[in-house]
């Protein structure tokens, strides 16, 4: 099934919104206790579900089409699924690369006859090589262990890559993860917030 590319939930058809988001974390604040042990709230396999767990997609630029993964057209896997918005979910998996957002719709035929898709989002890891949500790549949907960041003003610091390929330099680089600051090493000297049962990044300046 192919879907639509945009911005805003529809009332006809199956709107995808892809969410490539670029980690934006608040540096020296409290951080949030999201919990880090993600499962899929719908079942998997072919048919059951709009890209449920293991399934996989094509990717274009204004479509994205669920696909065999077995296709030569496959690009991207399904590797946890939730209903409901982002910001009020569970968080993807550390290894996720990109974010696909499914609008609330009413179409014809959808996948249990009911009439609907709920609204809910895709966690979807590449099948090749880039993979932006590894740590240190520069990109993905989570902060994680390995990732480098720079200061983007206002208590903030965005990710970018710590090899410098990036369009900013590396300033910092998380080191560990905790559940409190006073469990970082003495050496920290930024603390980032990130998603999980371990919500503080102790980093240090490269």
């Amino acid at each position: 099934m192919t879907v639509c590319v945009s911005a805003r939930p529809r009332t006809v058809g199956r709107a995808v919104c892809v969410l490539l988001l670029a980690a934006t974390v608040t540096g020296c604040q409290e951080p949030p206790g999201a919990a880090d042990s993600p499962a899929p709230s719908r079942p998997s396999g072919p048919g059951s579900a709009f890209l449920a767990v293991d399934e996989c997609s094509s990717r274009g630029r204004e479509s994205f089409t669920e696909v065999p993964c077995g296709s030569e057209r496959a690009a991207a896997r399904v590797i946890a699924r939730y209903d409901g918005k982002v910001k009020e979910g569970p968080a993807c998996p550390a290894r996720t690369d990109f974010v696909l957002h499914v609008s609330e719709s009413r179409p014809a035929v959808d996948e249990d006859g009911d009439g609907e898709v709920p609204q809910g989002y895709a966690c979807m890891r590449n099948l090749e090589a880039p993979h932006p949500g590894d740590p240190g790549r520069g990109g993905g949907p989570r902060t994680v262990v390995g990732d480098c960041v720079y200061g983007a003003g206002r208590g903030e610091v965005r990710e970018t890559a710590c090899d410098g390929s990036g369009e900013r330099a590396p300033e910092y680089q998380v080191s560990s993860a905790v559940r409190e600051r006073a469990e970082c090493p003495a050496a920290t000297q930024l603390y980032v917030t990130l998603d999980g049962a371990r919500p503080v990044g102790c980093a240090v300046r490269m």
